[in-house]
C-alpha cells in the first residue's frame, strides 16, 4: 500500500494538468492502488451502452473517468488550490491535514 494520500473522498479539488485543466469538482472516489480519483464533472468520456434491464433504451452516456492524483490539487476553505501537510492539532491532539498556503485545517 502506498503512503498516505493528500486527497480524500469528499474533498473539493482543482485539476492542474491534462485536458480538464482548470476545472474544479468534488472527489467521488479514490483508488489508492492505482493512485487515481474520480472527480464529479471532470474528465467526462462518452460510453456506448447496450440496452439492458437497467437502461432499456441504451445509447450514449457521459460519465467521469479517473484522473491521476498528481494532476489534482486540494482547494482550501478560501477557494484557492494549495499543497497540504500534516500536523498534530493542539486542541484535539489528532493528526490533521492543513493548507500550506493559509495554515488553516482542511476539513
Amino acid at each position: 500500500m502506498p503512503n498516505k494520500l493528500h486527497i480524500k473522498k469528499g474533498d473539493i479539488v482543482k485539476v492542474i494538468a491534462g485536458d480538464s485543466r482548470g476545472e474544479q469538482g468534488k472527489v467521488l472516489m479514490v483508488n489508492p492502488t492505482k493512485l487515481n480519483a474520480i472527480v464529479e464533472g471532470v474528465n467526462l468520456v462518452t460510453k456506448h451502452s447496450k440496452p439492458n434491464a437497467k437502461s432499456p433504451q441504451g445509447g450514449i452516456i457521459k460519465q467521469e473517468a479517473p484522473v491521476h492524483l498528481s494532476n489534482l490539487m486540494v482547494v482550501d476553505n478560501s477557494g484557492k488550490p494549495t499543497r497540504t501537510g500534516r500536523r498534530i492539532d493542539p486542541k484535539s491532539e489528532k493528526l490533521v491535514r492543513y493548507s500550506k498556503k493559509s495554515g488553516e485545517v482542511i476539513k
